[in-house]
């Protein structure tokens, strides 16, 4: 099990929800909205603190929990749904899962 994660441009957000509600045994996803900046670089404008303090923008952090099998795949559709080739596009991550609990079950006893 694996927990992909992905930060994405707000206007980027449907196209993403549409290819991922295509694959087969979509897991569902959790969606945030969220801001962020890149990294400061040597040289640009507003680099200073003020610049650090006011210049975000936003996002969407999409959250979804796969089995190993549906990673990749989803990982694919998420890049191709997100990509424009501008600065800016987002970032995506993978993280293993050591367990998953659903909370509608009841609680384990002990």
């Amino acid at each position: 099990m694996k927990e992909i994660n992905a930060v994405v441009q707000p206007g980027r957000l449907a196209r993403v929800r549409d290819a991922l509600r295509g694959l087969p045994d979509f897991p569902g996803m959790t969606v945030e909205r969220v801001e962020g900046c890149s990294p400061a670089r040597a040289g640009d404008p507003g680099a200073g603190i003020k610049g650090e303090l006011t210049d975000y923008s936003p996002g969407v952090r999409i959250t979804l929990l796969a089995p190993d099998a549906l990673v990749p795949e989803i990982v694919r559709r998420i890049h191709a749904a997100a990509h424009t080739g501008q600065k800016g596009d987002g970032i995506l991550w993978v993280r293993p899962v050591e367990a998953v609990i659903t909370l509608r079950e009841p609680p384990a006893a002990g």
